[in-house]
């Protein structure tokens, strides 16, 4: 495999990957991108299809606590963020609606098909090894018949044990302190079970109040002052814990692994504040556990890929607001899950593959009426792919078949939807492979929610099933060197997405409640530029740069006579970045990290009433690395929101100012 560093200085955006440490080897640059090459795998595959990526020593600099957090540094990302340790945390990519949006854990895509939403703030960064963005899909063909399907995926992979010679076991242990009356300890254990045969579990335990001060000031449509007041956000206060059990095998052509997952908390839900009014009745108690296991084997010229899950997923919601409705209700939900892909190699050039999934999936509540909806779900995918050298092309095409059953009620019709994609790259010039153009076309489909569709207090049965086309053309340049500017790489992609029927929710005063609508058509614009660079000024001095540029204009062309006709669609700005800085020398680390949102609009209509000011954040974090003996000590401080911003990601839900947090881990 191609493994290789990233390099390329851009005049508009300069970024990095992870310094070195100065104890390492001379070829450091190279030994730290090792684990993030994995993800990206070989050169030809990394080019033909949008990529970004987060991993090792570059996960830990940044100033994040949970996956959403760090994935706030990837282009064409907007993070819809409920505010406090414990709030809800969803991604939107490109515009197209988080529920277009893939989440595969450990080679197995998470499901959520009560309201089609993966919270990433339930996933720590405490056992991540790495975290990529994939537009489109994955630069592979030997993959489950659901990773053809999403619009853009996100794969989250946990650390790997890797023993040297001699070594049978590791453990590691943190703890985590911090404003809001935070405590976050966890620890990792991995053992060396047999030559081909290691474990590891991990666990951890947040709590935290929540409270944190805010400023709540809104101004009325006359541009006169209506409410400014500073006061302490209440009911935001989180209990959670995560059990974490890995098995990892490997075979003579193969290797199987096998995870075991639960999450169980209890949240507070801190409302929406509208007109000067405080919403603090909501809670909710989480228990998700999932256990997936996934068999790869190569036989000659033929590969299989096999994987299985079951998932129980126990939410219990309560409003005891005065000034509301009391709602008490238990949902609980049941995922099956089967997978099987399988690639042949005909020739040097050309690969061939054929996946089938079946997925399984119920809704139960202890509501009075409820639609108690299953739904079976099959999927067939063929795909091929060609590697001429400087030519690459990929092509798939998915067939999705859907079929749902109301207990009691009069079934709707079944779903048969056919979905394409082709991608390409080349390398115009023949003295180098640095530089190489790309581009894609694909389709992808998502049924509604059950929320969406069958809930009674906010589900619409008239809705659409949700269509995208997605077209990208890009450029990338990368290149590798030793000296001063040691690796660089930049990157610009240009596309053009149609969504028909786009189905948009947002708060409706409650943050477990949502309001559904179809938008009809909308034609999402923009551009995505990335940038990274590793300088070495003297020998133990490492400066690594690392930046995001996105412009996207979204916008409702569904009918000429609606008021917010070719209006920029709720939440999403037209300009945003982020840019992160590292110092590494000798054991010392200094990162800062910004983010910048530009303004937005959180209703249909473009007016200055539902105007939403820009955002942006700095954050900062030291750390230092001690030994002693056998035993490796990291110390790091973190200050966020540095210069004390008052803001809202979503409209009426105040995030935190200035904030700390202080962690010590130790590990053998």
């Amino acid at each position: 495999m191609d493994k290789y560093k990233l390099t390329c200085l851009t005049a508009l955006l300069l970024a990095g990957a992870p310094a070195p440490k100065a104890e390492e080897p001379a070829d450091t640059a190279r030994a730290e991108e090792l684990r993030e090459v994995v993800v990206t795998a070989a050169r030809p595959r990394v080019e033909v299809i949008p990529v970004q990526t987060l991993s090792g020593k570059e996960l830990e600099s940044l100033n994040s606590n949970s996956v959403a957090d760090a994935l706030r540094y990837f282009a064409g990302v907007q993070v819809k963020d409920y505010g406090g340790v414990g709030g809800i945390k969803t991604v939107n990519v490109r515009s197209m609606g988080t529920n277009h949006t893939g989440v595969v854990y450990d080679g197995v895509q998470l499901g959520n098909a009560q309201n089609g939403q993966i919270d990433l703030g339930q996933f720590s960064l405490d056992n991540i090894e790495a975290i990529s963005l994939h537009n489109g899909q994955k630069s592979q063909i030997l993959q489950p018949a659901r990773d053809f399907g999403s619009a853009g995926t996100i794969y989250m992979r946990t650390r790997t044990p890797r023993f040297d010679n001699g070594e049978s076991y590791h453990a590691r242990a943190a703890v985590r302190f911090g404003s809001f009356d935070l405590l976050n300890p966890s620890a990792l254990v991995e053992l060396k079970l047999s030559e081909r045969v290691n474990a590891s579990l991990s666990a951890e335990w947040i709590t935290s109040t929540g409270k944190y001060k805010f400023r709540y000031r809104r101004v009325n449509p006359a541009g006169e002052l209506a409410y400014d007041t500073t006061a302490v956000r209440q009911n935001g206060d989180i209990n959670s814990t995560r059990i974490e059990l890995n098995v990892n095998g490997s075979l003579t052509g193969g290797e199987w692994h096998f995870k075991a997952y639960n999450y169980n908390s209890e949240r507070g839900v801190p409302g929406a504040i509208v007109n000067n009014v405080w919403r603090r009745g909501e809670r909710i108690w989480d228990n998700n556990s999932f256990a997936q296991a996934n068999f790869t084997k190569t036989i000659g010229n033929f590969t299989t890929l096999n994987s299985a899950k079951y998932a129980f997923y126990r939410t219990h919601y309560v409003n005891n607001d005065d000034k509301q409705v009391k709602v008490d209700n238990l949902y609980r939900q049941r995922e099956f899950y089967f997978s099987t892909a399988n690639e042949y190699v005909l020739t040097d050039w050309w690969r061939v593959s054929a996946s089938y999934d079946f997925a399984w999936n119920t809704l139960s509540a202890d509501m009075y009426d409820f639609a108690k909806p299953d739904r079976i779900t099959n999927l067939i995918a063929a795909a091929t792919a060609i590697d001429l050298g400087r030519l690459k092309i990929q092509a798939s095409a998915l067939g999705t078949f859907v079929h749902d059953h109301l207990r009691g009620q009069e079934s709707p019709k079944d779903k048969h939807v056919f979905t394409p994609a082709v991608y390409a790259s080349f390398a115009p010039l023949r003295s180098t492979t640095d530089l190489t153009v790309r581009a894609f076309c694909k389709r992808s489909f998502r049924m509604p929610t059950f929320n969406d569709l069958y809930y009674a207090d906010m589900g619409n049965s008239k809705l659409n099933p949700e269509r995208v086309t997605q077209y990208n053309a890009g450029v990338v340049f990368d290149r590798t060197r030793r000296g001063f500017v040691q690796n660089a790489r930049v990157s610009v992609d240009a596309y053009y997405n149609k969504v028909k029927d786009k189905i948009v929710a947002y708060p409706k005063g409650q943050q477990f409640r949502w309001t559904m609508l179809n938008l009809g058509v909308v034609d999402i614009r923009g551009i995505d530029a990335a940038a990274q660079m590793t300088v070495n000024p003297t020998g133990s001095l490492y400066v690594t740069l690392r930046a995001q540029y996105t412009y996207q204009r979204a916008i409702d062309v569904t009918n000429p006579a609606d008021n917010y006709y070719r209006d920029q669609i709720p939440y999403i700005p037209r300009h945003s970045g982020a840019a992160v800085a590292n110092v590494s020398w000798r054991r010392w680390n200094l990162n800062y990290s910004f983010i910048y949102v530009g303004e937005r609009y959180n209703q249909q209509e473009n007016i200055r009433y539902n105007y939403t000011q820009p955002w942006y954040t700095s954050d900062v974090s030291v750390s230092r690395d001690f030994t002693f003996g056998r035993v490796n000590f990291r110390a790091l401080a973190e200050i966020n929101n540095l210069l004390n911003q008052d803001y809202d990601v979503i409209i009426n839900y105040p995030m935190p100012k200035r904030n700390f947090r202080i962690s010590l881990t130790v590990e053998i």
